[in-house]
Parts: structure tokens; C-alpha cells; sequence
């Protein structure tokens, strides 16, 4: 890469820097090798390349260190900040595209993956066959065909720029598989919570829906999405103790349902109607379980304690209960060592009598401030522990454990 007069304005697209700093890396070697000061690395750097260019290698070294959290070769993929935040981690898109994989193992059929991004659905789905990536952002689409050569399956991988809606509109009599991540930013700065404020939005979804072969949609696991999809299996899937993702699956994609949740690593799922199971009350047992987001999200609660055998505290409350120890991904278990009414002195005068290192405190429905109540604590060097607020048989109550 050739140094330039810093001065000298440079009126490029952003998938042309893009291009520049990967034909030569010196500019980003250079980045990641500095010990320097963020200030102190700009300030040198522009004095031998253009601002942009400076300011796009320091956002995609600070990315790349982000994105090892979601992909297990950040460190030479390509991202900008939003698409990395909306891209799905890596063993969650390969969950997904295992079933796509299943779909088409006979047909071979491409996959089309509408608003793909930076491409974290289109590496996975690419790894079983051809996809046909689409998006209207340039730099995004050439951000996916880097990371599509990053984990070689380039080969596989066909970019179309296109607004979503009209591509399907020009293709959808010969394609049958569609997956689709639709923009929870086009409409405001902040991500929708609401499917009807996606872009494409709820209409077009439904229209997907209907007139597909088949396919998945990608929601936040916050959305509004209960009753918006009839006909389709809504799977939560959760990665290391996080929701992730709702994914709508239609057509040949769809199983028994309405609702699935599937937690990862471990790969455990369980399906059903959550009116369909209804799982007993008892008292505070041996053991407390905090159910995993996507069984919460799912509604599969009393599905989940029917199959561990567990009981529930309370109606309004997700925690369950057992005397025996179980080893699951859909729960978390906790040893519990008191009860106590939800009193701070109370509280504090346990604390006093059994000392603790660090606590972690934990509610689903009691307001409580976190930090105030640690705060409160007279905290020592014993063990850690855990604090949990709790409504059993209708009142409020504190118990406190420890992690299993």
C-alpha cells in the first residue's frame, strides 16, 4: 500500500477502501502490531495515509478482536460495527444450517440468504451447497465474499446486490429455500423490538411464508413474534446460558411445534405447545434450577420440568425445584443453603453470620437493584454465593445458594 499525502481528499466508496487494505496489508499489520496509543497510532498513521483509510484499518483490527466471541476466525475476517453486532455467531448459523442441510441433501438445490450482511448465515449454509447471497449494501456483500474465502467456501457462494423484496419478487417461481435476516435498524437507531417495525416487514414475511417452498426467518429473541407466524414452528435457540435468536421455520423446514427451544453448546431441544404441559408446584426442594432464556422465551418451562421431573415455586415464577441433582443444559442448578423472608436486615445479618467473597444476585419478577442490594452486603473472603429473589407460594422471598 502506498503512503499518500494526508491532505489530499480521496473521494472513495467504502467497499473500495475495503479493497484497498486487503490488495495490500501492510496498513492493517501495521495496526495490529502497534503497542501505541489509539491517538498517538492515528495521529502517525495519518501522516502516511488518508483518514479514511486509517479510520476503516482501526475499525476492523478493534472488530476482528470483537468478533472472536462469534467467530472462531475473526482475526482475518472483515466486519463493520452494526453488521457484526446483528450477525449470528457462528455455531448458532451452523445449528441452522444443519437443517437446511437435511432439506436439500437430494435436490441441491441453492439457498437464497436475503439481507445476509456480513455474511455469518451464508458461510454456515454455504458449507452443504451453493447460496446466493443478497443484500443492497455493497460493502456488506463485499464484506460476506471475504469471509466467504476466509472459510473457503467461496466456491459455493453466488452475491446478488439487490433490495430484498425485489429479488424475490424476479425469483421466487424458481427458487425454494429462502432464509432471511430482515433490518431491526432501517426505521430507527435503535434495534425493533417489534417484527412490525422490521425491514422487510411483517407483510412481506407472511407473503414469504406462504408462497415458499420453504425457508427460515431470523427475529430477535425479544420480538413481538407470539401469534404473528401461524403455521410455523418458532424455534429460541440460546448459545452458552444467551438467547440469540427466534427463528421461524415454514414450509419442508418446519417440525412438530408451534415453539422449540434449543439450547447450545449441548444441542438439547424440546418442542411443543406451551399450553400443552403443566407441571406440578412444591415447596423450595433441595435444589434451585433458573431455566435456560430460550426455555423462558419458548414458553416450555413446565415442558422442560415435566421432562426433568422437576416442580415449579410459584405460577408466576420460572424457577424450579427437586431434590436430586440434574445435569442439563436447559437448567442451571443451585445447591440452596437458606430461606428468607425479602427483608434487608434480615439479609445483611446472614451475610454477618456466614461470610461471603462475592455474590451474584439474581430476580426474574421482584424489582430489586442489583448493585444497591450487593452494595448493602457486609461481603468478606468466604465462598461465593448466590442471591435469589424468589416469590414462593405467592410471596416474596430470598434464598441463597451456590452454584452447582
Amino acid at each position: 500500500m502506498t503512503p499518500t499525502d494526508s491532505s489530499t481528499p480521496v473521494d472513495v466508496s467504502e467497499a473500495a477502501l475495503l479493497q484497498q487494505l486487503a490488495d495490500d496489508h501492510t496498513l492493517l499489520d501495521d495496526v495490529s502490531a502497534s503497542s501505541e496509543t489509539e491517538f498517538a497510532l492515528q495521529t502517525r498513521l495519518r501522516k502516511l495515509y488518508p483518514p479514511d483509510l486509517v479510520r476503516l484499518a482501526l475499525l476492523t483490527a478493534e472488530l476482528r478482536r470483537k468478533g472472536r466471541t462469534k467467530f472462531d476466525r475473526a482475526d482475518q475476517m472483515w466486519f463493520d460495527r452494526v453488521g457484526l453486532e446483528q450477525a449470528t455467531p457462528e455455531a448458532v448459523a451452523r445449528h441452522k444450517a444443519a437443517r437446511f442441510a437435511q432439506v436439500r441433501a437430494a435436490s441441491g438445490e441453492p439457498v437464497v440468504d436475503l439481507c445476509s450482511g456480513i455474511g455469518g448465515d451464508t458461510l454456515a449454509l454455504a458449507n452443504s451447497g451453493p447460496v446466493i447471497s443478497v443484500d443492497l449494501n455493497p460493502a456488506a456483500l463485499w464484506r460476506s465474499q471475504r469471509n466467504a474465502a476466509v472459510y473457503a467456501v467461496s466456491h459455493h457462494v453466488q452475491s446478488e446486490q439487490s433490495d430484498a423484496i425485489a429479488w424475490w419478487q424476479t425469483h421466487r417461481e424458481t427458487t425454494g429455500l429462502w432464509h432471511i435476516d430482515p433490518d431491526r435498524r432501517a426505521k430507527a437507531p435503535s434495534r425493533a423490538m417489534r417484527v412490525e417495525d422490521y425491514e422487510p416487514g411483517l407483510d412481506f414475511l407472511r407473503t414469504l411464508i406462504a408462497q415458499s417452498q420453504g425457508g427460515a426467518i431470523k427475529l430477535s429473541p425479544a420480538s413481538n413474534f407470539t401469534e404473528k407466524f401461524p403455521g410455523t414452528e418458532i424455534e429460541l435457540i440460546s448459545l452458552s446460558g444467551e438467547a440469540k435468536e427466534a427463528t421461524v421455520w415454514f414450509g419442508t423446514l418446519r417440525r412438530e411445534g408451534p415453539y422449540r427451544a434449543t439450547v447450545l453448546p449441548s444441542g438439547e431441544t424440546i418442542a411443543g405447545h406451551p399450553l400443552d404441559f403443566s407441571a406440578p408446584r412444591a415447596p423450595l426442594g433441595a435444589i434451585l434450577y433458573d431455566p435456560d432464556p430460550a426455555v423462558v422465551r419458548a414458553g416450555l418451562v413446565d415442558a422442560v420440568a415435566e421432562r426433568l421431573e422437576l416442580s415449579r415455586l410459584d405460577e408466576a415464577e420460572e424457577y424450579l425445584t427437586g431434590d436430586a441433582v440434574i445435569t442439563s443444559g436447559f437448567v442451571t442448578a443451585f445447591r440452596v443453603l437458606a430461606e428468607l423472608p425479602n427483608n434487608e436486615r434480615q439479609l445483611r445479618n446472614f451475610f454477618r453470620e456466614h461470610p461471603a467473597g462475592q455474590v451474584e444476585i439474581k430476580c426474574r419478577h421482584i424489582p430489586i437493584k442489583a448493585e444497591l442490594v450487593r452494595k448493602q452486603l457486609p461481603l468478606g473472603d468466604g465462598p461465593a454465593r448466590v442471591v435469589i429473589f424468589a416469590r414462593l407460594e405467592g410471596k416474596a422471598r430470598v434464598i441463597i445458594a451456590e452454584r452447582l
